[in-house]
């Protein structure tokens, strides 16, 4: 990212919060006689003490370490470290530039040093361990003139009581400074935070919610871990600032006091894989939309997890600063549902017969006497939120292997460890493979690796099919022959004949308990459905009904004013090449095709000069791009 200039002072520039923040601190450093001149004491504690903090404090850097690379692959080149901190403010991990490791060696940013304000006066680590708040500390912000140079961004992790656990803190240089370095460090701890409370309660329910559904899957969630009574026993920051209540007073509510459901009413209602978010009302009469997961004794007799999501993605935290979905783990094990359909298979039939012959297909490589090591590898590709995973958790179900963990790793933003960690914990079940092609070259080396003798049957998802290559979206060719057995599209929803069908179950699922029957649409709501081109796919169709569902409110039909703008107004085709002849033959495809190759032409090849113009991400357009090439040839 280009770095932002900053005044050497920015006591004048920042908020009045901050500049009190910084003056307060600097009163306690003079308090405790600190020298501003004299150059602070950078001695590291010895191995012996240092490996104690680090055996004491092994699961926070455990649950870390993977957030910092992923922090550090984003400020990368910004002459930059990320620092842990334990909560007394030593190093426990860091990780940084080389180019500025030199001279951070001076300020000694290395495991073993103490930032606390006592040891280092103000600066972001010490500061936001007393504050208990994120804090940034800028150039002469610093108390001492021998930090001066740097920029630090820090935000305290916390457990699911509200225990400070420790410090995650960009340092760098001060002409790197950068706004969004703050708000990718706070979504770095919230994500270490939300790892910390599924590890400490993986056999409690875990609540996810938020006034928006769309949000529920994001770092800007709420997630309650509950007692099977229905008691709180932890929560998230998220929760926290949505609910606005302290965590000691949380932890005093029950589920039915913050959403008015007993908890055998959630557990019966997200006992269903793809059950969608319910609206309740919470505190103050602020209408949350909630979902469920549980696992483990006491949820109904058995070991069970309630996957919340038709698909569970995994992204960086700079996805999740831009809105994109950014809470999960790099892989999350989903046991079997204890009493699944008959067929899961066969439950995704609902006339549309492209879906009928891809079904009959994958039916045909599950033979039950095949042992797993000799499975048939399977590749799902498809446009985003056609139901690729969807699809992937019923292979799964249907299998020899469906009491075995079903593991989903999202390849977009992974690490060795967690690559190594999603095989091992796929043994014995499926391990699926979102987004493949977007796996790093160094790490294609290593699943190809770890698959050398598999213990798991192997599903790969990616928006286009799979090719063999060194350029971007390509699998090395040992990998792509491992992975590449069955190759099935899924259709987008423009191309089923089934959307009338998909509506309904999406509309029964939505039904309240208040309501005798689910809501309906009415024949001119249906008819808008069937005519519009649904580019999110069959996701976007339902968060469409879900909207309408609220829009409609006690009404039983939903009428085509509860319908999005973009439904009742569809925008005009781009005009083609060739006139208005060529236009009203080409199909949508080829319309958008043209269109993508057009700006391509117009922008001389320029590939992110394309995108711009067209208003698409540039790896939308290079997908889409592919995607047409691979449908001509």
């Amino acid at each position: 990212m280009t770095p932002r200039k900053r005044p050497a002072s920015t006591a004048l520039a920042l908020p009045d919060q901050h500049a009190g923040t910084i003056r307060q601190s600097h009163e306690r450093c003079m308090a405790l006689g600190l020298s501003r001149i004299e150059r602070p004491d950078h001695a590291p504690l010895g191995r012996p003490e240092l490996r104690l903090v680090r055996e004491r404090h092994h699961r926070l850097h455990a649950h870390a370490a993977p957030v910092m690379e992923m922090l550090f692959g984003q400020i990368q080149g910004t002459q930059s470290m990320v620092v842990l901190c334990d909560s007394a403010g030593t190093i426990i991990h860091s990780i940084g530039d080389d180019d500025f490791l030199s001279r951070a060696a001076k300020v000694a940013l290395q495991p073993g040093v103490n930032w606390s304000e006592p040891a280092k006066g103000t600066n972001a680590i010490g500061t936001a361990l007393i504050e208990e708040l994120p804090t940034l500390v800028h150039a002469d912000e610093h108390y001492m003139h021998a930090n001066h140079f740097l920029t630090c961004s820090a935000a305290p992790i916390v457990d699911p009581r509200g225990n400070v656990l420790g410090v995650l803190d960009v340092t760098g240089d001060h002409r790197s400074y950068h706004p969004h370095t703050m708000a990718l460090v706070k979504l770095s701890a919230r994500m270490i935070e939300n790892h910390w409370l599924r590890d400490d309660h993986r056999h409690a329910l875990r609540i996810h919610f938020h006034h928006r559904a769309d949000f529920i899957g994001t770092l800007m969630e709420g997630i309650l871990a509950v007692s099977p009574e229905g008691r709180v026993v932890g929560a998230n920051r998220g929760a926290l600032e949505l609910l606005g209540l302290p965590g000691a007073a949380l932890r005093r509510l029950d589920v039915q006091a913050l959403f008015g459901l007993p908890v055998a009413a959630l557990v019966d209602r997200f006992r269903a894989s793809r059950a969608e978010p319910l609206a309740t009302s919470g505190p103050q009469g602020r209408v949350f939309q909630v979902l469920a997961r549980f696992s483990g004794p006491g949820w109904g007799g058995g070991t069970r997890a309630v996957a919340a999501r038709g698909d569970v993605p995994v992204y960086s935290p700079a996805d999740a600063l831009a809105g994109a979905h950014a809470d999960a783990p790099a892989a999350e094990s989903v046991l079997a549902h204890a009493a699944p359909p008959a067929s899961a298979l066969q439950a995704l039939l609902t006339g549309d017969a492209q879906m009928a012959a891809l079904v009959d297909k994958l039916r045909r490589v599950l033979p039950q006497s095949v042992p797993v090591e000799q499975s048939v590898p399977v590749v799902l590709a498809g446009e985003t939120g056609s139901g690729k995973n969807l699809l992937a958790r019923a292979l799964h179900q249907d299998s020899p292997r469906a009491g075995g963990p079903l593991v989903v790793l999202g390849c977009a933003a992974v690490d060795a460890q967690a690559l190594q960690d999603a095989v091992q914990q796929a043994q014995g079940g499926t391990l699926v493979l979102d987004g493949v092609a977007e796996l790093p070259p160094t790490l294609q080396a290593l699943l190809l690796h770890l698959l050398q003798q598999p213990g798991c049957a192997l599903v790969s998802t990616s928006p286009l099919p799979l090719q063999a290559g060194p350029g971007p979206q390509q699998l090395r060719g040992e990998l792509f022959h491992r992975l590449q057995g069955l190759g099935v599209r899924l259709p987008p929803l423009r191309e089923r004949s089934d959307l009338a069908v998909l509506a309904r179950q999406a509309l029964d699922a939505l039904k309240t308990p208040d309501r005798a029957e689910p809501q309906r649409l009415s024949e001119d709501a249906l008819a808008l459905l069937l005519a519009h081109d649904w580019p999110g796919n069959v996701r976007q169709l339902h968060t469409v009904l879900r909207t309408a569902a609220l829009l409609a409110g006690p009404q039983d039909t939903i009428e085509v004013e509860h319908l999005p703008d973009e439904l009742r107004a569809p925008a005009a085709a781009p005009a083609l090449v060739g006139g208005p002849d060529h236009r009203a033959a080409a199909s949508l495809d080829q319309i958008e095709q043209q269109a993508m190759e057009q700006a391509l032409q117009a922008a001389r090849g320029n590939v992110s000069a394309a995108a711009r113009q067209l208003g698409v991400s540039r790896n939308t357009l290079y997908r889409r791009l592919r995607w047409g090439a691979a449908a001509k040839s």
